[in-house]
């Protein structure tokens, strides 16, 4: 079993395919890995040798920031949003949505659950 930046690679998958289950990076930049190690994508992580995966490793230590250094880099330039009170800081101190969707309507993911406002009351007739 390949270990790459404290993930366990899935063993039976391609190389290509593998690698994306380590945050931060993606399909391309998984290939661009695979192409600088000289390594086929369709290669399945389990038949990687000793050197292959040694090649992956250095390279990602070398070239990326990815999993706990890269969190943390997110979460740094979240926070530092929140405390300039920019536009975007507040919408995540209050969890709404931040890229100008519609709140009206969707957003539920952000916004939790639905919480039932009670209806108003409808004047009696004379």
């Amino acid at each position: 079993m390949a270990r790459i930046a404290g993930i366990d690679l899935p063993k039976n998958k391609r190389g290509e395919i593998g690698l994306t289950y380590i945050f931060g990076i993606g399909r391309s930049t998984a290939r661009y890995i695979l192409d600088k190690s000289e390594i086929d994508y369709n290669k399945k992580v389990n038949e990687w040798n000793d050197e292959e995966q040694t090649a992956i490793r250095n390279i990602i230590n070398g070239e990326f920031k990815v999993e706990g250094q890269l969190r943390s880099e997110v979460q740094m330039n979240i926070k530092r949003l929140m405390d300039i009170a920019c536009y975007r800081g507040l919408r995540h101190r209050k969890g709404l949505p931040l890229r100008g969707q519609r709140t009206r309507t969707n957003s539920r993911t952000r916004k939790g659950k639905r919480k039932t406002v009670a209806g108003k009351k409808k004047a009696p007739k004379k």
